[in-house]
Parts: C-alpha cells; structure tokens; sequence
C-alpha cells in the first residue's frame, strides 16, 4: 500500500553548522553512510513514477515512487525490504528493466523530536537538509524549531533539486562521490 512521505527540503545548506544546530536542540546523529542506489523506469514509462533499488550497506530497499505534486505531501511511494542488492538488481534486468543510471550520495542522518532529518551531500550539487515528518504540520514546525523559515523550504525531489541547478539527472548514467 502507497504511503505519502510528508517532507521539504532546505537547499545550499553549512552542513557542520547544520548538524551543530541540529545537536544543540536535542536531535539525536543516527550515523552517515553512503548511499547507493540504481533507478529505473516503468514499463511503460509513466511520467512522474520510477522504480528506486537503494542501499546503505545494511538495509537495501525496493520502491515506486510516484510524484503527484510539488507539494509537502506530493510523494507517494510503495516500498518493500529486500535482502540483496545486486541479486535485486539482476532480477530486475533479467525482468527486462534496465537501470536508468546509478547514484551515490552520503547522507547524516538525525532524529529531533520525532522528525526524521538528512543531510544529504550529492556529486555536481550544494548539500541539502531533508525534513521528513509524519504530517504536514509536523514537517513545518520542526523547520520553525531550526530556525528555518517556512518560506525558504522546497518541495522538490532530487531530480528537480538537479534541474534547480542547471543538471538533467535523467541524462547521468552514473553519479558517483569521489573515493
């Protein structure tokens, strides 16, 4: 079953004065670690859903993911748990879906207050904080506790934060963080 994500993003961020901010008001550092992940298109392509394989080296996810709107709750996604990675990756080809392009980032994550928070740091781009809560409401008050401005949150997904920045993320086979 869909689940919507209620999220926002704070683009061009100081990630250590950021995680400093985040520590200060009680937030919790749940580890950073390189995140991994293919991403494929649906047969047919449908415009705004793909499929996201995702792995941090301990839990690898399987997701559809579905952007209907530029809003706080614009994203709905169906996500399962699977064991293996690669083993995911090849069903997927042999099921005839070719992988899109691959994609590292590495992302800090915290917990204030309920929230979920990610630092998120991607080749060609600024770092950005991602707050993800469990309503709307939720998402805009933790901003207002970090001392940011509702005004100055976006409701973009990655693509659209790339695009923002003058990058098509569907035209990049491979996005990878320096060794």
């Amino acid at each position: 079953m869909p689940t919507i994500e209620y999220e926002a993003k704070v683009l061009e961020i100081d990630t250590s004065a950021m995680a400093a901010t985040i520590e200060r008001l009680g937030g919790k550092h749940l580890g950073t670690r390189r995140m991994r992940r293919y991403v494929y298109d649906l047969i047919p392509p449908v415009a705004g859903q793909w499929i996201r394989l995702r792995t941090d080296g301990d839990t690898t996810t399987l997701c559809v993911k579905e952007i209907q709107s530029d809003a706080v709750d614009g994203t709905h996604e169906t996500e399962t748990a699977v064991t293996d990675f690669d083993g995911t990756h090849a069903v997927l080809l042999a099921m005839g879906f070719a992988a899109r392009g691959y994609q590292e980032n590495l992302r800090s994550s915290y917990l204030l207050a309920g929230a979920r928070l990610e630092i998120d740091t991607w080749p060609l781009i600024p770092p950005y904080l991602e707050i993800e809560g469990d309503s709307e409401d939720h998402v805009l008050s933790t901003a207002q506790h970090l001392g940011i401005s509702v005004e100055s949150l976006v409701y973009l997904n990655t693509q659209d934060v790339y695009r923002h920045y003058g990058h098509d993320l569907k035209a990049i086979k491979e996005l990878r963080l320096p060794d």
